[in-house]
């Protein structure tokens, strides 16, 4: 089959990018080997999708090249997104900090995009296993402007040609939804460079000997103000059998470097040193004065690690001395823990790093090296903050190169 255009991956970035290159005209091929369109948008969020955030900065990413999204981001925003929802009737609502998720269970945008690309024309071949990636360049420089390239891929459903391939076919996390490493394959085909690839947004793990104590107590959630170098995030941090959890660890967990340490504010909202004071008199255990801010059994466990690590003994209030009443209100304001490691690509939501963004072009996606050749979405070194910058990620670079191709 020959087409204008070759999609590979029909997620949320190759779905938009069919969208709107088929609006505009082209003949689109959307290929795919899992058996069900965006799988990913399917289970993310509850169910229920964060499909963007009202607070869209280029701050909110990641990438080795910082600048490069500030184009596609400008070019299509939350508000393009949401304006679409409405045009389907579909209901959303805000959670925290800007994030937006669907009424209704992500199926509804599914629909949505699947509706927008039948109307567009666009021709989906799913269950389609890619075999082959091979490329025509243009014979000379009048044959590239009048796009005479090819590109030629053969798969499991037949062989398609087409001038433009965009990739869109994600990154290594969340492998139950048929994540493949294909898209860096693709790049190292062409010559074009990967950012190292990592976890990101994922669960972090400590040592076991030294998690033991903390351990039995999963489950415990507390509300606190987690940093790494310059980057600081406030929101809740889940205690796991294994390490540590929750939006504030998920956050930080994109900027953590191996073998440093986390800081952590497990008071933000008390200034620990002049309440400690307040209490000199006071008779209660320290653990047991904790009570009122930690569950009991997060207290006397911290307060037995203080005492192993600082030598500061869980007495009663009015046993301490003015240095170890800061020494405590130090330790809380900035409990120190050096995760080991991650739990991997099965447990984490995007995939840091990617193709090297300095070889494209960062108005259309496309490579500066090979004309024709587009990569869009979670396959490229850009990566959002947890709350729907992933997905707004996918919206706007998938409209960025539909404009294009």
């Amino acid at each position: 089959m020959k087409t204008d255009v070759i999609i590979i991956g029909s997620g949320a970035a190759g779905l938009m990018c069919a969208m709107q290159a088929g609006q505009r005209g082209r003949s689109v091929v959307l290929l795919d080997h899992a058996k069900k369109l965006a799988e990913k948008i399917r289970v993310s969020g509850g169910g229920h999708c964060n499909f963007t955030n009202f607070n869209v900065k280029p701050e909110n990413f990641i990438s080795s090249n910082p600048n490069f999204c500030r184009s596609a981001l400008a070019r299509y925003t939350p508000q393009d997104f949401i304006a679409l929802l409405h045009k389907h009737n579909i209901g959303y609502h805000e959670k925290t900090l800007g994030q937006l998720f669907c009424d209704d269970e992500a199926e509804a945008l599914i629909a949505m995009l699947r509706g927008e690309c039948d109307a567009a024309g666009v021709k989906r071949f799913m269950n389609c296993e890619i075999e082959e990636v091979k490329y025509s360049p243009p014979p000379d420089d009048e044959g590239a402007k009048q796009g005479k390239r090819k590109f030629h891929v053969s798969t499991s459903r037949g062989e398609f040609s087409a001038t433009s391939l965009v990739v869109a076919t994600g990154g290594l996390s969340v492998p139950r939804t048929g994540a493949t490493p294909f898209g860096y394959h693709v790049a190292e085909q062409f010559g074009i460079p990967i950012a190292k690839l990592r976890p990101g947004l994922v669960p972090l793990s400590v040592a076991p000997n030294d998690w033991k104590p903390y351990a039995d107590l999963t489950g415990v959630s507390l509300d606190v103000v987690v940093s790494f170098g310059k980057q600081t995030f406030r929101e809740n941090m889940l205690v796991t059998h294994r390490g540590l959890s929750g939006p504030a660890i998920l956050q930080i967990s994109s900027y953590w470097q191996h073998g440093q340490p986390l800081h952590i504010d497990l008071l933000p909202d008390c200034d620990m040193a002049a309440l400690l004071d307040e209490q000199k008199g006071g008779k209660k255990l320290l653990s047991n004065y904790l009570t009122q801010w930690f569950p009991k059994s997060f207290s006397e466990v911290w307060c037995a690690q203080l005492a192993e690590h600082q030598q500061v003994e869980n007495r009663p209030l009015n046993q301490y001395n003015d240095k170890q009443r800061k020494q405590i209100a130090a330790a809380l304001h900035d409990w120190q823990v050096t995760p080991s490691g991650t739990l991997g690509y099965t447990k984490a939501e995007v995939t840091c790093g990617g193709v090297d963004t300095h070889a494209l072009s960062s108005k259309t996606m496309e490579c500066i090296e090979v004309p024709g050749l587009y990569f869009i979405g979670e396959v490229v070194d850009v990566t959002g903050q947890l709350g729907g910058y992933n997905f707004q990620w996918a919206w706007a670079s998938g409209y960025a190169a539909g404009q294009a191709v």
